[in-house]
Formats: structure tokens, sequence, C-alpha cells
């Protein structure tokens, strides 16, 4: 059985790794919660890029902070060297404290080091687990356990794992799909910009994650675009037109993009080449793709439009949402 209090915390470690799903792949999406007995939350922390520090390492940087004021740490960003401060300037701080993360805490060396040495160094009195680690990292909790930490395991297991499915897809060797949208106040998809910069510049990120976007044939006709990602300066990712006609005019900006496959095909076959797949499109694209799909990502804008709403697919379940500039991005899921 689940507490409140653990469901509650395991809850704010959730939301917090949801606003940076996608752009930890190949990572996973993890955060985590740094707590008193009474409830009190020190410190939250999110992964945020592969490369960069872990969420667990994050939260316990932003306990630190609040519990010692101690403006040394602050500057700290690289993993290796948040490890070394929190382990040397620890003063015993933390063997009260808990701390809750949606995924089991890695137990290897890779780009950055194991959570698991840092947590057992600063001797945590409790850590509790969302999702059980089942890739090389794996580990973690079992290790903390037989240091005497007082580990638990599933706390709002089902939702941990939900968050977990980019990484879950990548360690089968599948795909993990989404459909995009960008929707205005009022449900229209088509007519021009419809989201503000920050979600523009939002989408560009994903796609500086994606190996591969997925585009109907009609939009590549109508709106002839580049699909890159040089509002963040980041990869352009290759294109699959899902199309049964390949008379396409090669002056379009996206098939003059270095370094990237162009793709055109009646079927989604090639997708099973890819790790990271973004689909963006409008209504014809979501009526053909309804039983590929899963993961939808909707930006909505606050401002009504001219035009056809759209209908989405029947069964959504969100997830998550968050404010991006003016608009709300929210992750859906559709039960199958």
């Amino acid at each position: 059985m689940v507490s409140a209090f653990d469901a509650h915390l395991m809850q704010k470690a959730l939301d917090a790794a949801w606003a940076y799903q996608v752009l930890t792949f190949p990572n996973p999406a993890v955060g985590a919660v740094v707590s008193n007995d009474q409830g009190d939350i020190l410190g939250i922390g999110a992964h945020q890029k592969a490369g960069f520090p872990h969420a667990e390492v994050l939260a316990l940087k932003a306990a630190y902070q609040t519990l010692t004021n101690d403006v040394r740490i602050c500057d700290i960003d690289d993993a290796t060297e948040l490890h070394t401060f929190l382990k040397t300037h620890h003063n015993h701080l933390f063997h009260t404290l808990s701390l809750h993360v949606t995924l089991e805490p890695c137990h290897h060396f890779g780009r950055t080091p194991p959570c698991s040495s840092l947590i057992e160094a600063l001797h945590l009195k409790r850590v509790v687990i969302g999702s059980y680690d089942a890739s090389q990292a794996q580990g973690g909790g079992a290790y903390l356990q037989s240091k005497g930490i007082d580990v638990r395991f599933g706390c709002l297991k089902e939702a941990c794992d939900l968050l977990l499915s980019p990484f879950t897809c990548k360690e089968q060797k599948r795909p993990f799909r989404f459909f995009k949208l960008a929707l205005s106040a009022n449900g229209v998809a088509t007519g021009g910009i419809i989201t503000s910069l920050d979600s523009r510049i939002m989408v560009h990120r994903l796609r500086d994650r994606c190996d591969l976007l997925v585009i109907g044939g009609n939009t590549v006709r109508t709106d002839r675009p580049i699909l890159d990602a040089r509002l963040c300066d980041g990869h352009a990712p290759d294109v699959l037109i899902f199309s049964k006609q390949n008379d396409f005019d090669r002056t379009i900006p996206l098939f003059d993009v270095l370094h990237r496959s162009v793709i055109v095909t009646p079927d989604l076959t090639k997708i099973n080449d890819y790790s990271m797949v973004m689909v963006e499109g409008g209504q014809n694209l979501l009526n053909a793709l309804s039983d590929e799909i899963q993961w939808y990502l909707i930006f909505e804008s606050p401002h009504e439009k001219e035009g056809k709403t759209i209908v989405l697919p029947s069964g959504l379940q969100k997830i998550f949402a968050q404010r991006v500039g003016e608009d709300t991005m929210s992750w859906y899921f559709k039960h199958v």
C-alpha cells in the first residue's frame, strides 16, 4: 500500500520529469524529490539532457542549498564535480531525509558517476523508487538496501512506467512514436503559424532529439516546410513523407538539409529503423495513423483562429500539462 505522503512526493517527482520528456533521450526522463519527515520539500530535480547531472543529484544539490545557503554549489553544473562537492561537504545533513525518485538510481559509471554511490555517501534515511531499472545501470536499489538504507519500490509504479516509455522502447530496440499537434484555442490546426515562438523553440528542441520526422504528403506540398531544428541550433532529423505519390518539388526546403535522408513511402515500415519518431501533421495524418500512435503531444494557443476544428482520436488520457510561453503543452496517452 502506497501512503498518501509517498504518493504526493512521487507525483512531484513525476511532474518535474515530464517537463523534460523526450529532451533527455537517449536517457530516460527522471524526476526526484528530497524531503524531511514532516513532508517539507527541500529540493526537486529532473534530468534535463544526456550527459548532464541526474535527477537525484540535482534534487540533492537543491536540498543542500536549502539547508546551508552555501552559494559555492550554485555554480557547479558538472555531474562529477557535484558528486565530489556533496560527498565532501554534506556534513551529515542528509541522514534524516528521504529521496523519492521515479526510476531506480543508477549503479554504474557511464557519462556520469553512479547515483547509488552518492546516496550511500550521504546516507539518506529512506529512498522511495517508482520504476525498476532494467538497463545496464540496474541494481542501485538493492545496493542501497545492502548499505542499510530503507528502500521502498513500486510507488506510483504505473505512472512512473508510463513516464519511462521512450527509454523502455529504446532498451527493447523499438521506436518510440508520438504525434505532435499545434492547435488554436478553438481547435484549428491549419492556416499558418498557430503557437508562440516559445512553443516553436520547444518543438525544435524535440526535433533535435528525434532521428525521424513523419509528415504527410499534402502538408509538404502546401506548406513547403524545412523541418529542421534551427531555432535551437540543433540536429535536423531524417524525414519520412507518408505519401502514395512521389511527385514532390525537390526545391522544397526539407530536401536541401545537409546530412538528412528523405524517404517517400506509402507505408511506415522504415520507422522501425529509427529510435525516436515524431509525427507532425493534421487531420488526414491523424486519421491514417490512429491505430499506430499511442502518444500525442499537443501545443494549444490561447488565441482562436478561423478554420475547421480538428477531430482528435477518442480515448486520449491527459498525463501532464505545462505552460510554454503563453501556450499550454500537454502529453496524452491512448490506451489500446
